[in-house]
């Protein structure tokens, strides 16, 4: 049984990762904006990875990331959802647009319903979004979704800003 339900929003599909979506993410991962928070050098392997590292998360968890598609034209525009690694301090709103979906409001947009979905359906109590500080699109993110800063955690060797999410009793 997948758990992973589909979500959608006014224009966004959050469903479920197919190998489909290997070549857009791997698109998506040598972006040079992409390559300064991934890395750079990510293989079509690396990729492939993710992809099921994502679905698996969806059955350790029973929550994770979605594959973002935009109902209007079926096309792959990035991922947005709930993420919670072992070397997490807390499950982490997420997101990801592809470089030609920017500016679209589509990050804003998915992430607001994965967010409602973690505290509404999944349960969660706490949700933060761990930020490079030199990501000021993702900050704008976090900020119009009324997340504030709220410390620092190192994450990959590097200091991310923490944002933390209002919960649905502080909107």
């Amino acid at each position: 049984m997948n758990p992973m339900p589909e979500l959608e929003t006014g224009r966004l599909r959050l469903r479920a990762w197919r190998e489909a979506d290997l070549d857009p993410l791997h698109e998506f991962y040598c972006d040079p904006v992409c390559a300064e928070i991934y890395g750079s050098h990510v293989s079509r392997a690396d990729v492939w990875r993710r992809i099921a590292v994502a679905l698996g998360h969806w059955q350790l968890k029973g929550f994770g990331l979605w594959a973002l598609e935009e109902k209007a034209s079926g096309e792959f525009v990035g991922y947005a959802g709930l993420w919670f690694p072992l070397e997490f301090a807390d499950v982490e709103v997420g997101w990801g647009v592809m470089p030609a979906h920017r500016g679209k409001g589509f990050a804003p947009e998915a992430a607001a319903r994965a967010r409602d979905f973690g505290y509404a359906e999944a349960g969660l109590t706490r949700l933060v979004s761990y930020i490079l500080p030199s990501n000021r699109a993702s900050i704008r993110v976090a900020t119009r979704l009324g997340a504030a800063a709220d410390g620092e955690f190192e994450l990959h060797g590097k200091p991310h800003l923490v944002f933390r999410h209002p919960t649905p009793t502080h909107h």
